[in-house]
């Protein structure tokens, strides 16, 4: 096959601040360097998450796939109210809150098959940098001190509403409704550089007194940090755009560093035609989805929708993504079964050629996945009129050009690793919902247990579960 090139391609995608499509043009030739906001780790990651981490993960290995040495670096907020607030709920420290869920958090990707970034930062790893930063507003007159803390002055940024596309007076008319009453702040849209610890927080020592970071401080320090003046891609989901990405660009440029030069947000979803919310009760924790559908099979269905359009999530389009899968994996080992592996033969560049233009145009991959359905339906074929010279090459460019998606074609069958104290949680849930007598919930539990090849048994001295043969514990 011909190695793709990066100075071959023209890499264009929709830029949220500029709100226009924009030629990729990165500041180090043949290198690409992105931050992607990761999670506050108070709780499970919800399918969101999945998303938004999906995104990125498409992203980097198209980049990477036609060329583009790639640094990515997605953070851990691991200081901030919600995490105060669960520590005293539980009677635990805030590490042991932070410790469990950011290790939920990588499990569950790990099981989508998304690569983990190249520098995951920590919130509480980069105070000293986020002092500075803040130091260097006071200096430049744009922040300020209160009783409760350290502002920055959004007034004194004038392009501040830039990346959200609203104006000032826009901005303050709905600023009521959504920013916490404060008398001392110069300005309703003023936030939170540093904040003074109450008793019984955490706090670190600064030239202000004892307090912790704003959140909107944290990744502005840590990007920089890792990736340097100018770095090429920030994004995260369409979530941040207001007010985190708009407040770090603010406090960025403010103290005179120069920040991203893209932006890129990926689109929230939708479950059954809502929005995906916990006081609607439709909320769908990523283990979950996964336990339900399979990785492999959410992860083709997050393929199918473009990264910038809302997802529609419900049991028929997930049901369609199984199926899918299925017809990939069906070929897969019917070629298996003939002895036709994929990495002996040469793969078909037009087909090659036409996906790396799809993808390269805003990252298609809906697209890009409908040409190696193409490529399957003329394998299947040429299976039938036993042309396998023809099969051996449509093989080896779709499990390749898969891959490039993330779907592993060439062990359809392997399982990632069961997370004990998941199905330890889950068989909790269970006895709560058989002692309630919902047994509807405790059969969906255990149906989805057997999903992901677990087994329970219940006997006089309670649950036991194992993991079926042809599964990895």
């Amino acid at each position: 096959m011909s190695t793709p090139r990066f100075s071959d391609i023209s890499i264009r995608f929709f830029d949220t601040r500029q709100r226009d499509t924009l030629q990729l043009e990165t500041r180090d030739e043949g290198k690409v360097s992105i931050y992607a906001c990761g999670p506050t780790v108070y709780d499970h990651p919800h399918l969101g998450h999945g998303r938004t981490a999906f995104t990125y993960d498409m992203i980097r290995r198209f980049l990477r796939y036609v060329g583009y040495d790639v640094t990515l670096a997605s953070n851990i907020t691991d200081i901030e109210d919600k995490i105060i607030r669960r520590a005293h709920e539980e009677g635990v420290s805030e590490t042991e809150i932070t410790t469990r869920y950011e290790k939920s958090y990588r499990d569950q990707l790990d099981s989508l098959g998304i690569e983990r970034p190249d520098h995951v930062p920590h919130a509480t790893e980069y105070v000293p940098e986020m002092q500075e930063l803040i130091t260097r507003l006071m200096d430049k007159g744009v922040a300020y001190q209160t009783s409760t803390g350290v502002y920055f002055s959004v007034p004194d940024y004038k392009e501040y509403g830039e990346l959200s596309g609203r104006t000032l007076d826009e901005l303050l008319q709905s600023a009521g409704a959504r920013v916490d009453v404060d008398d001392e702040k110069q300005s309703p849209l003023d936030f939170a550089l540093w904040k003074f610890a109450k008793p019984d927080e955490p706090f670190w020592e600064s030239p202000w007194g004892q307090g912790r970071p704003g959140w909107h401080i944290e990744c502005s320090a840590m990007c920089v940090g890792i990736l340097g003046q100018g770095f090429d891609i920030h994004g995260g989901g369409s979530d941040l755009v207001f007010p985190h990405h708009e407040n770090e660009i603010a406090q960025s440029v403010g103290a005179g560093d120069v920040f991203a030069r893209y932006w890129i947000h990926s689109a929230m979803l939708n479950i059954s035609g809502e929005k995906m919310s916990k006081s609607l009760g439709n909320f769908i924790t990523l283990s979950d989805a996964i336990s339900q559908h399979g990785p492999r099979a959410l992860r083709l269905f997050m393929i199918q929708t473009h990264y910038r359009a809302q997802m529609e999530i419900s049991d028929d389009s997930l049901a369609a993504a199984k199926s899918a899968l299925d017809r990939l994996d069906t070929f897969a080992r019917r070629c298996s079964q003939l002895g036709i592996a994929a990495n002996e033969v040469p793969i078909d560049e037009d087909i090659q050629k036409r996906f790396i233009q799809l993808m390269a145009n805003d990252f298609g991959a809906p697209q890009a996945l409908a040409i190696l359905f193409e490529a399957l339906r003329e394998a299947n074929t040429a299976m039938d009129i036993e042309d396998f010279d023809r099969v051996a090459s449509l093989y080896a460019t779709i499990v390749e050009l898969a891959e490039v998606l993330g779907i592993d074609l060439e062990a359809p069958k392997k399982q990632t690793s069961v997370d004990a104290i998941w199905v330890e949680e889950q068989i909790a849930l269970r006895e709560q919902a058989r002692s309630s007598k919902d047994f509807a919930h405790s059969d969906s539990i255990r149906d989805a247990l057997k999903n992901v090849g677990v087994v329970i048994e219940d006997t006089k001295d309670g649950t036991t579960w194992h993991v079926e043969p042809g599964h990895s514990e």
